[in-house]
């Protein structure tokens, strides 16, 4: 029979519309993170894999599989007489692990399985409710580190996975935590004073997310995300507090963005000029 934890769930009362979120310390002196769900609790460690599992001796699935892939392509292409040999060795029949290592396409590129990306994308969720968690205890650094890396997970996906349909269903994701980790990182440098830093980390998330659209074919819906809203919106409460040498220091990189034929960076630098004061 296991333990009842209705008095724990009446002692933390779930509050709708907010991340109920808490750290809580073990009787080793190691630290947890606690979130309140409608349906219970949630906890996850601090550091590593959010479970606190580690898959075959790795911190995390992404590292076993970027191992496996490092390790598939430093192996010889298999002759005709190894064929069948190495298809026991790299094929996805292979369960001796939680994740079967990729398998090797006829042209020497490992790839990824539907059911392999999926592995990689639930861990990546463990990740994804961390950093929400986190960021509400306004542990910037963390959320830097969990949102870099997810989108390991997205590059490693988006390479290596074998079917297009996985391929492509990193795309909503990536804007999500383009956008949160340029948060932090802006968090982090508000922190320390220093609101230019904070543009700037800002920008370039703008920057990360206009290209990220370009590539997937939509720029037109660059302006109208959301992800792109709630920086320019951060970007903006932030424009009061940047020194007035801030508007020359603009002026130099923005002539800096056109000489190099940046005319991205160019556009994003001129709105920001023309929406400071005089």
């Amino acid at each position: 029979m296991g333990t009842d934890i209705s008095q724990l769930l009446e002692d933390w009362p779930y509050e709708p519309g907010r991340i109920n979120v808490r750290l809580v310390e073990r009787s080793d002196g190691q630290q947890r993170i606690q979130v309140r769900l409608d349906l219970g609790i949630l906890q996850m460690h601090l550091d590593g894999r959010p479970d606190g599992q580690q898959p075959e001796g790795f911190e995390s699935l992404l590292d076993l599989v970027e191992a496996q892939i490092e390790g598939a392509f430093e192996t010889p292409p298999p002759d005709a007489q190894a064929e069948g040999d190495a298809e026991d060795e790299l094929g996805e029949e292979d369960s001796s692990g939680p994740l079967p290592p990729p398998r090797r396409s006829e042209d020497a590129q490992a790839r990824l399985s539907s059911e392999q990306v999926a592995m990689l994308r639930d861990e990546a969720i463990q990740y994804y409710h961390r950093y929400l968690a986190l960021l509400a205890l306004e542990d910037f650094e963390r959320v830097v580190r969990d949102t870099t890396r997810n989108l390991r997970v997205l590059d490693v996906i988006e390479k290596f996975a074998e079917s297009d349909e996985d391929r492509g269903s990193v795309a909503p994701t990536r804007a999500h935590v383009t956008m949160m980790r340029a948060r932090a990182l802006a968090s982090l440098a508000l922190r320390d004073n220093e609101p230019k830093a904070a543009v700037v980390a800002i920008d370039e998330g703008i920057e990360a997310l206009r290209r990220h659209f370009e590539t997937i074919g939509h720029l037109d819906l660059f302006e109208r995300s959301t992800e792109v809203q709630v920086l320019q919106g951060m970007k903006q409460a932030l424009l009061p507090k940047l020194p007035v040498s801030q508007k020359a220091e603009l002026r130099k990189r923005l002539d800096d963005a056109v000489q190099q034929e940046n005319y991205r960076l160019a556009a994003i630098l001129r709105d920001e000029l023309n929406s400071m004061p005089d």
